[in-house]
C-alpha cells in the first residue's frame, strides 16, 4: 500500500504548495468590494419595540411590515436607539420585544449612520446545538469521536483557507478540488480511524472514488453542457468575475459533495473485511470477498436512497416551483434548474458503486497479506525455538 500512497501523499502536497493562493486580492474580490459601502459593519441590536403597519401594494393581498425601535448592542453606535423598517416577510416569522437582531450599520449614510435590518442573531442557538453535537459525538463514539469532530475542523480550514481562494484565482477546479480532497481525506481518515491497514485500505478507496468522480463528472458537465449559471448566487459571482469557470465550479462541487458519501462507504466496507477476517481468519481471500460485497449490497441500496433524498430536500422549493408551472417530468428534469443536481446525483451514485467491490477486493487482498505476514513471521519464531532445543 505504501507503494500507492507515498506518491499520491507527495502529488498531495507538491499540489497544496503549487495551487495555495498567495494572498492577494481576486478580480471577483475586488468588484465585490465594490458593491460594499466603506466601513459598513454587522452589529447586533435588542428590538425595543414594534410598531406595524400595513404596506401591501395590492388591496387583494394583504401585507403587514413594521416600524421597530432597537437598542444597538455593539459596535461604535453601542448604546444607541435607532429605528428601522421591518419588512413584510421578516414580520410575519413573529419578529417581537426584546429579541436580537443583526443590522447593517453604514457609517457614509447622509445625515449620520443609518442602520438596516440584516437578518436574525442566532450565534446562542447555533452553539448550543454545535455543543450538544459535540457532547452526543463523544458519548458514543468517545475518543474516536471527537478526534471525528478534530478532522473535520481540519476539513473547513482547507475549504477555507484553500479550496475556496484557490477556486477564485483562476486555478483549475478539478486540480484545486482533487488535492485539497486528498489532503482531507490523509487527515480525517487516519485522525479519525487510526493508522491501521483497515484505515489505509479505506483510503486507497476514497482516493479511487475522487478520481473517478472527477473523470466521470468531467465528462458528464461537458457533454449535459452545464453552464453553472443557475441561481442568483452564480450570476452575482459572474458579475463580479465573468473568466471564472462556472462548469468547472460545478465539477469541483460533485467532487467535494462525494467526499462524505465516499468517506462513509469505504471506511465501513474496509471494516466489514476486517471484521470477518478476525472471526473466520482461515478464510479466503474469494471467501471474505463475497461476504464483504453482501454488506457492501445493503450498504450500496440504502446509500443510493440517501443520495437522492438529500439533494430532493435541498431543492424542495425549485421542485414546488416546476409543480407549478406543470411542466412535463423529462423537461424539468433536464432543465438547467435541475440537470446539475441530477448529473451530481448520478455521477456520485455510479462513483459510490463502483468504489464498493474495488475497497472490498483491496481489503481482502491486504487482510490475508498481513494474515500470510503474521504466520511467516510465526514460522520463523518457531524456528528459533526448535533451534534452541536442538542445541
Amino acid at each position: 500500500m505504501l507503494l500507492l500512497l507515498v506518491p499520491v501523499g507527495l502529488a498531495t502536497v507538491v499540489g497544496l504548495f503549487v495551487l495555495w493562493p498567495n494572498g492577494e486580492p481576486t478580480r471577483a474580490g475586488q468588484a465585490a468590494q465594490q458593491d460594499v459601502q466603506p466601513g459598513m459593519t454587522y452589529d447586533d441590536a435588542r428590538v425595543v419595540s414594534v410598531e406595524p403597519f400595513e404596506c401591501g401594494l395590492d388591496a387583494s393581498v394583504p401585507a403587514t411590515c413594521a416600524n421597530a425601535v432597537v437598542e444597538i448592542l455593539e459596535g461604535d453606535g453601542t448604546g444607541d436607539f435607532q429605528q428601522i423598517q421591518i419588512d413584510a416577510e421578516v414580520f410575519a416569522s413573529g419578529v417581537g420585544t426584546d429579541d436580537t437582531l443583526v443590522v447593517t450599520r453604514d457609517p457614509g449614510a447622509e445625515g449620520g449612520p443609518s442602520y438596516q435590518f440584516y437578518d436574525y442573531e442566532r450565534s446562542t442557538s447555533i452553539a448550543v446545538l454545535a455543543i450538544v453535537f459535540a457532547v452526543v459525538v463523544g458519548m458514543v463514539a468517545r475518543l474516536r469521536g471527537l478526534a471525528s469532530l478534530l478532522g473535520l475542523g481540519f476539513a473547513f480550514v482547507v475549504l477555507l483557507k484553500f479550496v475556496l481562494p484557490a477556486l477564485l484565482a483562476d486555478h483549475s477546479p478539478t486540480l484545486v478540488s482533487l488535492v485539497g480532497s486528498a489532503a482531507i481525506m490523509f487527515v480525517v481518515l487516519y485522525l479519525a480511524h487510526g493508522f491501521s491497514a483497515r484505515t489505509t485500505t479505506a483510503l486507497v478507496g476514497t482516493l479511487f472514488g475522487l478520481t473517478l468522480v472527477a473523470v466521470l463528472g468531467s465528462v458528464a458537465v461537458s457533454v449535459a453542457r452545464l453552464t453553472g449559471l443557475t441561481t442568483e448566487e452564480t450570476i452575482r459571482l459572474h458579475g463580479y468575475d465573468p473568466r471564472v469557470s462556472f462548469s468547472g465550479l460545478v465539477l469541483a462541487g460533485i467532487v467535494v459533495a462525494g467526499l462524505g458519501i465516499l468517506n462513509d462507504v469505504t471506511i465501513t466496507q474496509a471494516s466489514a473485511i476486517w471484521q470477518l477476517h478476525e472471526v473466520s481468519p482461515d478464510s479466503s481471500w474469494r471467501e471474505l470477498y463475497n461476504r464483504g460485497m453482501a454488506v457492501g449490497r445493503d450498504h450500496i441500496a440504502s446509500t443510493v436512497y440517501t443520495i437522492v433524498f438529500a439533494y430532493a430536500g435541498a431543492f424542495l422549493p425549485t421542485l414546488l416551483l416546476l409543480e407549478l408551472f406543470s411542466m412535463p417530468f423529462w423537461t424539468a428534469v433536464t432543465s438547467s434548474m435541475l440537470a446539475e443536481e441530477v448529473v451530481r446525483t448520478f455521477v456520485g451514485a455510479i462513483a459510490l458503486v463502483l468504489t464498493v467491490p474495488v475497497t472490498t477486493a483491496v481489503g481482502a487482498f491486504f487482510a490475508k497479506a498481513a494474515d500470510t505476514g503474521a504466520g511467516a513471521a510465526t514460522d520463523r519464531r518457531m524456528s528459533a525455538v526448535r533451534a534452541r532445543f536442538a542445541r
